[in-house]
């Protein structure tokens, strides 16, 4: 699951599910949250039918802040 379903679900914007994941790291298991790589969203952008890097905002794994560049 994407940081952006996650705001969809809870109908807030991705950034805020992002802020509160950062304010409250102790509250999750270390390996909760992560980070992609180019060369991994890439991948899944590709799989998923997603053609724009513009397209959407889904950027990462679960809670992923950024894609690594």
């Amino acid at each position: 699951m994407l940081d952006a379903d996650l705001a969809i679900l809870y109908k807030t914007e991705t950034k805020q599910i992002n802020r509160a994941v950062q304010r409250n790291k102790m509250r999750f298991p270390n390996d909760f949250a992560f980070q992609l790589t180019s060369k991994e969203w890439d991948h899944l952008r590709f799989q998923s039918g997603t053609s724009k890097k513009s397209a959407g905002g889904r950027r990462g794994g679960l809670l992923s802040r950024s894609v690594d560049r």
